[in-house]
């Protein structure tokens, strides 16, 4: 028992700083601000994930794995949802909820996915002394890209509107229940395969285990909503001090702090030979994010006291179109649940340049690179789009477990 809590401990122990600070109601300097209260949120986002997978012993089913996607970005969800609600008193928030949101999806597929696949490839190459080219997925997960594929398309009424009505989030947020509804419907038959800290406290008997995961599920939730506005503040607050755009900061700072664990547990499954697994942990968290994160955002923003409609600017409703066209193309990608390594290098790539041409005009560019490209894969994939599209309405099959030669060298 000491030995399977002891990671758990120790993140807790570095949670404590924050904890203490927000319950004393100290202010710190923005720059401190941002590492201590970074690092609570850090800190407990690696204990929900070491619990979320630990409760897979006692959660059957692909539910198990649309659970644990929830709750891994759990903490990225509390920092947008506060811009979301401060937005509504203060108009100057509009900006971060929306900086927050697509900086946490571009990160999720143009890191996320991309590393994923191109350490499963490695893994494999090392492990068959033969060139691996593809990462091969199970039929199963064509549900979960037929939902990423719907909610994707309707993303680009944002755009295209400039605005996230109230309308739109409910019709999301009942796609997300519903979205969760097959998920606990569908059978998976391979067992939970837990790595780590999860492995050991999912090894401990059944009474106990249970009683640890509440636990930590309910102290990491504390940390959580305890960390996530003073952190939030001090990342708008720091652009000031350090003199860097603020929207920047937001973007990219506070996904890194909460992404991290589900990066990490993503790379972890990867690195034992399980690609499958961990891509699939990262789909289920993209259909989270277009739907749950989204709808929730203006319903956030009415109870601060806003519009029945998050208005975006010019900037964000850019960074919405960059953020919807490059999801196109990584479901393009994976209409044949066949992911090439190509085609990670080329997604990794495209995320990079981004850093290299900042400014209106490459976003732009980008977004009709991203498009291009989209059309192009979906036009060679055409018959796959529709069974895609309707999978998710189709009656529930039980998907077999994961074969132990889902790489293929071809």
């Amino acid at each position: 028992m000491a030995r399977a809590l002891r990671p758990v401990l120790l993140c807790l122990a570095v949670a404590i700083p924050a904890v203490a600070l927000r319950l004393t109601g100290t202010h710190l300097s923005a720059p401190l601000g941002i590492v201590v209260f970074g690092l609570g949120v850090v800190a407990a986002s690696f204990v929900l994930a070491w619990a979320a997978e630990a409760a897979e012993m006692d959660i059957s089913g692909g539910l198990a794995i649309a659970l644990l996607a929830v709750i891994a970005v759990l903490p990225e969800y509390a920092v947008d949802l506060y811009f979301a609600h401060t937005a509504g008193s203060n108009p100057e928030y509009v900006q971060y909820a929306a900086a927050n949101m697509t900086g946490s999806n571009r990160l999720l597929l143009g890191l996320g996915w991309s590393s994923v696949v191109l350490l499963s490839l490695y893994v494999a190459g090392k492990r068959s002394g033969r060139s691996v080219k593809a990462l091969v997925l199970d039929s199963g997960y064509k549900r979960e890209l037929g939902f990423l594929l719907i909610a994707g398309v309707v993303a680009f009424v944002i755009p295209l509107t400039g605005q996230i009505h109230l309308l739109l989030g409910i019709a999301l947020l009942a796609f997300f229940a519903y979205y969760l509804w097959r998920a606990a419907a569908s059978e998976h038959g391979d067992e939970p395969d837990l790595v780590g800290p999860a492995a050991r406290i999912g090894a401990l008997p059944k009474a106990q285990r249970r009683i640890t995961v509440i636990a930590m599920f309910a102290l990491a939730a504390g940390v959580i909503l305890a960390s996530a506005e003073p952190f939030a503040d001090s990342l708008v607050q720091g652009g000031h001090a350090l003199g860097i755009d603020q929207f920047l900061l937001v973007q990219w700072l506070a996904p890194l702090a909460s992404e991290a664990p589900e990066f990490i547990v993503a790379l972890l499954f990867a690195w034992r030979g399980k690609g499958a697994a961990a891509l699939g942990l990262l789909i289920s968290a993209k259909v989270n994010q277009w739907t749950l994160l989204i709808g929730s955002l203006p319903i956030a923003y009415g109870i601060g006291g806003g519009s029945a409609a998050l208005h975006l600017d010019g900037r964000q409703v850019e960074e919405f179109l960059l953020t919807a066209t490059q999801t196109m193309l990584g479901i393009a990608i994976l209409l044949t649940l066949r992911f090439p390594r190509w085609a990670a290098w080329t997604l990794l790539g495209l995320f990079a340049i981004q850093f290299a041409i900042p400014g209106q005009t490459g976003r732009y560019a980008l977004c009709a690179v991203y498009a291009v490209l989209a059309i192009g894969v979906f036009v060679h994939h055409r018959r796959e789009i529709l069974p895609t599209l309707t999978d998710p309405f189709r009656r529930t099959k039980k998907v077999v477990a994961e074969r132990s030669d889902e790489l293929v060298g071809v």
